[in-house]
């Protein structure tokens, strides 16, 4: 174990992690979902509406794992980027305007999943370090245009201190200091996405390459 990674664990206990934006919204409509039922996800590099260029490849790097556990064939999302860039599309912007049917006909994939980035780093509030995550996502399915899911990632991670002032100014500045050595929102983005996918009233239906699961809703492999 490298010193880096001993230094991050001794600062596990500092730190807490919410994710929030489900607790009271009502069961999401699955009827779309159900009669059209993709195999395969295209996931497009997202829309990135923070200051962070390095966002949105972030997130892709941690979508794919949830995604195929939960039963799906997801299409390599560095071969997607870099083919839709080699064919004249070098933005996220360009990419998520291709029309559905050329994306069904020539990559084949029978649904899309569309991201925005609204929310991504680190931000001080009085004397707490918060690294937010936040982002919107549709999965479209590919021969009909319809939207047959959609959901809202929110993640956050900040420093702690029981209350007293004095402690949260001290795990406030460790925090600083860890961050410049440390990425969270690697692991925030990987976070995100379980809490998303496997949402038990919002999140996926299972896949067709996962095992049956006792209802049609995801659950996180063992």
């Amino acid at each position: 174990m490298t010193s880096l990674s001993r230094n991050f664990k001794l600062l596990l206990p500092f730190l807490f992690v919410i994710i929030s934006g489900c607790a009271t919204t009502p069961p999401f409509d699955y009827a779309s979902f159900r009669q059209h039922r993709p195999r395969s996800i295209l996931v497009l590099p997202p829309l990135n509406q923070t200051t962070d260029v390095d966002a949105p490849y972030t997130y892709l790097s941690t979508i794919t794992c949830p995604l195929a556990e939960c039963g799906y064939y997801v299409f390599p999302v560095a071969v997607v980027d870099a083919y839709m860039k080699e064919n004249g599309l070098p933005s996220a912007e360009e990419m998520h305007g291709v029309a559905l049917d050329k994306i069904r006909n020539i990559i084949g994939a029978d649904a899309v999943l569309y991201v925005t980035i609204e929310e991504w780093g680190q931000k001080y509030v009085v004397i707490q370090s918060i690294t937010t995550i936040k982002a919107k996502a549709q999965l479209i399915d590919t021969a009909s245009g319809e939207v047959i899911w959609q959901g809202t990632q929110a993640v956050s991670q900040g420093s702690g201190g029981g209350g007293d002032p004095i402690a949260m100014l001290i795990t406030a500045a460790v925090a600083q200091i860890i961050n410049t050595m440390v990425d969270y929102t690697h692991d925030l983005s990987r976070a995100a996405h379980y809490g998303m996918i496997y949402n038990t009233e919002q999140g996926f239906l299972a896949g067709p390459y996962l095992p049956p699961q006792g209802n049609d809703h995801c659950r996180p492999q063992q």
